[in-house]
């Protein structure tokens, strides 16, 4: 089958070519896939930024979030029969969306919403679970709470405000002056133009910040929450709490815990909870996401479609940071 292979780290490696058919377990789901949505994440594991942690063989197809129709199912596959269209992400060690055909452990897949096409339902399952998992499951968001969100008008910043709010939040963002009208549309309360101002001279007391930017603007982040407040970065550094959560070594425990030493001092001297979070697939989660998506509630910002023959234009172009909410492949 075709498929956008890596067979070497390193930046703008990759390229067209063929793989052998996936490998079909009993728990798995074979999908055909119509999309597939394109991250940075994508280019940090062909750079080999995450070699450490996820250390894949090579060749490697990549991708993280796809949208299709089944295929076959595995014996045990209960969920889904074949002509279902369905959307997920897969789980972190078996990636491979830009493919035409991948296999997935079925609690790792929802059916698709039915008010999406399938390029708009493959920009989501990444960036949908992460924006969940960050404000519903581990900062349990309640109507009336403050919170901030770096980067709205990025891939997770356009699902992490709608879903802030409709959790009931206040919600501060920071964007460029070019998006300012966008993420006000999707909701945010206060929209901060970091070309045109700093934030922490503007925020105060929030109770939670989502940072995906840099070291220095996390430790910026710290200044505009509130003791008992919860600060989640999806930029890293890597935390102890993760490290466990994915099953690393001891030494590598030990490594995280010394890469947030000090983001993890700063904050228990503001009286503030820091975490990192890896987003891991989670069908459940995408059946949760696709009534919200279906009722309206939430919706897909989607930038451009590219054909899957320019996969490699694609990620350049997620790397260049104009993306305004998705980059997505159309494969068929």
């Amino acid at each position: 089958m075709q498929a956008f292979i890596v067979d070497r780290y390193g930046k703008g490696s990759g390229q067209l070519g063929d793989m052998p058919e996936p490998t079909l377990h009993d728990h798995d789901v074979l999908v055909q896939v119509h999309a597939a949505g394109v991250n940075p994440l994508d280019s940090k594991i062909r750079d080999g930024e995450f070699k450490l942690l996820l250390p894949y063989a090579l060749p490697l197809i990549l991708g993280n979030e796809f949208a299709g129709v089944v295929l076959r199912v595995g014996s045990q596959v209960r969920r889904f029969q074949v002509g279902d269209a369905v959307y997920g992400r897969p789980a972190a060690q078996r990636i491979g969306s830009f493919a035409e055909r991948i296999a997935v452990h079925e609690d790792d897949i929802a059916l698709k919403p039915k008010t999406l096409s399938m390029e708009e339902a493959a920009s989501l399952p990444l960036v949908a679970l992460t924006a969940w998992q960050a404000l519903v499951e581990r900062a349990q968001v309640r109507p009336g709470q403050k919170v901030f969100i770096h980067a709205g008008s990025g891939g997770v910043g356009t699902l992490a405000i709608q879903l802030a709010k409709h959790l009931g939040a206040q919600v501060a963002t920071t964007t460029s002056t070019a998006n300012v009208a966008l993420v006000k549309q999707l909701g945010a309360d206060v929209v901060i133009d970091y070309k045109q101002e700093d934030f922490e001279a503007r925020l105060r007391d929030y109770d939670v910040v989502l940072n995906s930017l840099d070291a220095q603007t996390l430790r910026k982040s710290l200044t505009v929450m509130k003791p008992g407040g919860q600060l989640i970065s999806i930029s890293g550094p890597p935390d102890l709490r993760f490290a466990q959560e994915a099953g690393l070594n001891w030494g590598l425990q030990q490594v995280m815990r010394l890469l947030s030493y000090g983001i993890r001092r700063r904050a228990r001297r503001r009286g503030v909870d820091y975490s990192f979070l890896f987003m891991r697939a989670q069908g459940e989660q995408l059946r949760e996401i696709a009534t919200l998506i279906d009722a309206g509630v939430l919706r897909p910002v989607v930038d451009r479609v590219f054909p899957f023959k320019s996969a490699a234009e694609a990620l350049a172009y997620v790397e260049s940071g104009r993306v305004k909410g998705k980059v997505v492949l159309r494969m068929v």
